[in-house]
C-alpha cells in the first residue's frame, strides 16, 4: 500500500497549479539560489523514520494508539535556544505519560517544531496608523518588525530555517535517547506540577496511580537500565507545509524503495486556507509517501471532505491521512457529525484529530488575541462525543502550546483573565497554552481518553 506511482505527478508539478498564501519574491535568481542551496543539503529526516510514524498513525486510525501533536504556533529565529527546545520536549513527555496511562494506549508524539516557520494570514497587508505593509508570514519568509524592508520576503531566510531545523532535530534526538525522557523523571516533573496547583486534589489520584505503576515495575525487575522503553522515546516532527519553495528542494528518493518522501519533517499538514482541491498544496502532497494531515474548518462539507480523501489517500492506506478538525466549540456539533458519518460509511481509513485552538480565537477587551481554556476543553469534549456516537475512534489532539510560562490564553486552574494577558504575552502570531495550562489539559483530556 502507498506505493502507487502517479504518471502525471512530479515534485515540481505544484508549480502548474494556483497557489495560495505564498509570498512574491522580487528577485527570481535569489529564490533559485536558495532552492538550489537547500537541495544540496542532507535531509532533515529519513524515510525509515517516516515509515515508522506512518505505522503508528495506522494504529491510531484503527483505534490502537493516540496522537499527541502540538507545539509553537510559529517558530522564531530570535527565540531559538536549547532551553526553549528542552521545555517543549519536557512538557510533551509529561502530557504523554498521563495520556498513555489513562487511555491504556501508546501515544504517538509529534511536535510542531524544526520547520514550523511559515504562517497563513487572513489578510495580505497590515495597517498601523497610516502605514500599510505586507503581513508578517513567519520568519522563513519575512520579519515581524513593522518596516518596509523587514516585511519584504527574503528567500535567504529559507536557508536559515533549514539550519535552525537541523540543529533542533539534533537536540531532540539527544533528549530522546540521552535519559531526559526517563519515565521516572517525567513523573517526578508531574508531581512537582501538582504541588502548587489549585486543583491538585482533582488530578492527584491519577499521578499517584502512575507512580505506583512505575514502582511495581521496579519491583518485578523492569527498570530504566534493562528496559529501553522506560528510558528512551521517539518525538517526531511536523509543520504546516505552507512554503512549497522550501518543501520541494527537500523531497528525496528513498534508496531502499525508490519512493519519494518530503524530508523536511516526518509529518506535514495542509492548512484550512490552502486545501483547495485544484491547488498547489494538494497537488504537491498527493505524490509523496509521508503521512499528511489536512485541517478542516466549519465551512467544509462531507462531500468536499470525501474529495480531499480521494485526492490525498486514493489507496485508502491507514496512517496516510489525518483529518485535523478545527471548527470551534460552537460549530463542531453542527458540522462534524455528517462528515464522520459519511467517512465511516465509505469505509475510509483516517486518523481523526482535534485542533481546539483555531476555532476558538477571540479578541480580548484590551486588544490581545486570546483563547479560552474552557472553550478549548469543550471542543475536545464535543469531538470525543461525536466520534464515539459514530463508532469512530477519537484518535488525537493538535495543540498550539509552549513549555514557557506565557500569559496568552485565559482560564485554567490559575484563572488567567484578560487583564493578565499583558504580563507575558510573547507570541508573534497566535496565543498558546502555557506549560501549566497544557498539563492541566492533559489531565482533563485523560478523563475522555480512558473511556476509549
Amino acid at each position: 500500500m502507498g506505493k502507487k506511482i502517479f504518471s502525471d505527478w512530479h515534485a515540481a508539478s505544484w508549480r502548474e497549479k494556483p497557489v495560495n498564501q505564498h509570498p512574491h519574491y522580487e528577485n527570481p535568481k535569489d529564490l533559485e539560489k536558495a532552492e538550489t542551496t537547500i537541495a544540496s543539503f542532507p535531509p532533515l529526516v529519513f524515510a525509515e523514520e517516516i515509515r515508522a510514524l506512518k505505522a503508528q498513525l495506522a494504529d491510531a486510525a484503527r483505534g490502537d494508539a493516540f496522537l499527541l501533536q502540538g507545539g509553537d504556533c510559529a517558530e522564531s529565529f530570535t527565540d531559538f535556544s536549547a532551553t526553549n527546545i528542552r521545555e517543549i520536549f519536557k512538557v510533551f513527555m509529561q502530557m504523554a505519560i498521563v495520556l498513555t496511562y489513562a487511555g491504556r494506549l501508546p501515544v504517538t508524539k509529534v511536535a510542531r517544531i524544526a520547520g514550523q516557520f511559515a504562517k497563513p494570514r487572513s489578510a495580505p497587508t497590515e495597517k498601523i496608523g497610516d502605514t500599510i505593509l505586507p503581513s508578517y508570514r513567519g520568519d522563513i519568509i519575512n520579519s515581524a518588525e513593522f518596516s518596509a524592508l523587514a516585511r519584504e520576503p527574503d528567500p535567504a531566510r529559507m536557508v536559515q530555517a533549514y539550519h535552525q531545523s537541523a540543529a533542533t532535530q539534533n537536540l531532540l534526538r539527544a533528549f530522546s535517547t540521552g535519559g531526559y525522557a526517563d519515565l521516572h523523571r517525567v513523573n517526578q516533573w508531574n508531581q512537582s506540577f501538582l504541588e502548587n496547583n489549585p486543583l491538585r486534589a482533582r488530578y492527584e489520584q491519577l499521578a499517584n496511580n502512575i507512580q505506583d505503576a512505575l514502582a511495581f515495575m521496579e519491583v518485578v525487575g523492569l527498570n530504566s537500565k534493562n528496559t529501553p522503553a522506560l528510558h528512551e522515546t521517539t518525538l517526531y516532527t511536523s509543520h504546516e507545509a505552507l512554503l512549497l519553495h522550501y518543501e520541494e528542494p527537500l523531497v528525496r528518493q528513498d534508496s531502499l524503495t525508490g519512493l519519494l518522501y518530503a524530508c523536511s519533517a516526518h509529518m506535514l499538514w495542509i492548512g484550512e486556507r490552502t486545501r483547495q482541491l485544484d491547488g498547489a498544496h494538494v497537488e504537491f502532497f498527493r505524490g509523496l509517501q509521508n503521512p499528511v494531515g489536512v485541517k478542516l474548518g466549519p465551512g467544509i462539507s462531507a462531500d468536499e471532505t470525501m474529495r480531499l480523501i480521494d485526492a490525498l489517500n486514493p489507496e485508502n492506506e491507514a496512517g496516510r491521512l489525518t483529518l485535523i478538525i478545527r471548527m470551534g466549540s460552537d460549530k463542531i456539533q453542527e458540522v462534524l457529525p455528517a462528515i464522520v458519518d459519511k467517512v465511516m460509511n465509505e469505509g475510509r481509513k483516517v486518523v481523526w484529530s482535534c485542533d481546539p485552538m483555531h476555532g476558538n480565537t477571540i479578541k480580548a477587551i484590551n486588544g490581545y488575541k486570546t483563547r479560552s481554556f474552557d472553550r478549548i476543553l469543550l471542543e475536545i469534549q464535543h469531538f470525543f462525543s461525536i466520534l464515539r456516537a459514530e463508532n469512530a475512534h477519537p484518535g488525537g489532539i493538535h495543540l498550539e502550546m509552549t513549555g514557557a510560562h506565557v500569559t496568552e490564553c485565559t482560564g485554567g486552574a490559575y484563572k488567567l483573565s484578560e487583564e493578565d494577558l499583558h504580563r507575558q504575552y510573547l507570541t508573534q502570531c497566535d496565543p498558546r497554552l502555557n506549560a501549566d495550562q497544557v498539563l492541566e489539559l492533559a489531565f482533563r483530556v485523560a478523563d475522555f481518553v480512558r473511556k476509549i
